[in-house]
């Protein structure tokens, strides 16, 4: 597995993004056009994809069916990104697909060399091998996340029976525009002409983007969530599905806003089994949402002293995260470490993030990606938030946060899904160990 992964780390990486469909289109033609054995559910949006991923793939499961789900990026290991029925794939079955594969990929690679194009990215050539380890499972239904915008994101050569779209926000500027209404447009890239079409509550740019595309199911419209309301460490919620009620459900997950991704969930499956005609059975409904988990979004690792992991890597994330902590922790002191990675808007972050906590620690995320605590801290100079402290190391810095924390204290790491997984892993190995 370390052999693979070096082979496929050597290619471009995944923020290096090239524009283009052309070469995953050839990757899979070559392998037999794997995505078209099993219907698709697919998902873009700024944030809360992963999360919408997974409910939707959790209550698809408790109807029966046999799933796929492609995520990205991973938190600790590779595999997280590629599961079936749920779990993450072993390692034999990823390197037998691989192989299997690269002779067909280097095929592939020496045409686009050929033609004065590099060869297959990173993200194009593992898309291609999953779609291949999907249909060799085989699976019934693949739920299947971008890596990047949309349109011309190496995911689009699938087909989407139903397009999902979660909030969409200005993010990744560079690749995908500069207002939320070009952003939406390279996201509305998904739609195909046969796809039912669900979205979440939208900025009103983007909401009349994606009207031009088709006709659209949207939250808040069509149907909604109320009664949110905290429930221990979960939430408790109503939903007005498109074909069904569904009162007083509760999910292990922390914010508002996951009920408002669980509503989305709930109507992407409703089109998906039924073409919005046919209710989710309420105890199925009830054990999928009781079962669902999201980890490293607002994910409790450990309650005495509260310290909670969530991947807020965007202005639009960390105003969720702020609005989440004030729903399930009114009134405690939040004190957050946070990082970032040098091409996020990472001024526009510290302003966020200083509204957010009391005080924080500046620390910074693994992988050549990331800002230095140092540079980062500068961000916080005009801003009215207390630094405990600047460490370079993600660890030192959460160790540091479980001495400053009291008993009416909640300590949030955040600001990169990267830093994330090195602290789960940390955590996980310490509870190994003991």
């Amino acid at each position: 597995m370390e052999q693979v992964l070096a082979e496929l780390y050597a290619r471009q990486p995944e923020n290096q993004v090239r524009p283009r469909l052309e070469p995953t289109r050839r990757a899979v033609q070559i392998l037999g056009d794997p995505q078209t054995n099993y219907r698709i559910i697919h998902l873009t949006g700024t944030n809360g994809k992963t999360s919408t991923a997974r409910i939707i793939e959790r209550i698809l499961r408790e109807h029966g069916l046999r799933t796929g789900r492609l995520t990205s990026p991973h938190l600790i290991h590779f595999n997280e990104r590629i599961a079936l029925d749920g779990e993450m794939i072993a390692d034999e079955v990823f390197v037998d697909a691989y192989l299997e594969a690269k002779p067909l990929l280097e095929i592939v690679d020496e045409q686009l060399v050929a033609e004065g194009e590099a060869r297959l990215t990173f993200f194009e050539a593992m898309t291609a091998v999953a779609f291949q380890i999907f249909s060799d499972a085989p699976i019934d239904v693949l739920v299947l996340e971008v890596g990047m915008g949309g349109e011309w994101d190496s995911t689009n050569v699938a087909d989407a029976d139903v397009a999902v779209f979660t909030p969409i926000d200005l993010d990744h500027q560079k690749s995908l525009g500069n207002t939320i209404a070009e952003i939406a447009a390279t996201k509305a890239g998904i739609i195909k002409p046969e796809s039912l079409i669900v979205s979440s509550v939208q900025h009103p740019d983007a909401e009349e983007v994606l009207r031009e595309r088709g006709r659209v199911l949207f939250s808040g419209q069509d149907f909604g969530v109320t009664d949110i309301s905290p429930d221990g460490f979960g939430v408790r919620f109503s939903v007005q599905g498109i074909a069904g009620e569904y009162p007083h459900v509760w999910m292990p997950m922390l914010g508002a806003h996951q009920a408002q991704n669980a509503a989305t969930a709930i109507a992407a499956v409703e089109l998906f089994l039924g073409g919005g005609q046919r209710s989710i059975a309420d105890e199925v409904l009830r054990q999928a949402l009781a079962d669902a988990v999201s980890p490293g979004r607002l994910h409790v690792i450990e309650k005495d002293p509260l310290v909670i992991l969530d991947g807020a890597h965007n202005p639009h994330g960390i105003r969720s995260l702020r609005e989440a902590l004030g729903f399930h922790f009114p009134g405690r002191e939040l004190i957050g470490v946070v990082a970032t990675l040098a091409d996020k808007d990472w001024t526009e972050s510290a302003r966020e993030f200083a509204q957010t906590f009391n005080r924080i620690i500046v620390t910074q995320a693994p992988g050549p990606r990331a800002l230095s605590a140092e540079e980062f801290a500068t961000a916080f100079e005009d801003l009215d938030i207390e630094i405990l402290d600047v460490v370079p190391s993600a660890l030192e810095a959460v160790e540091l946060l479980r001495g400053a924390l009291g008993d009416a204290s909640v300590g949030v790491v955040t600001g990169s899904l990267y830093m994330v997984g090195e602290v789960l892993a940390s955590v996980r190995e310490n509870s190994e160990d003991e």
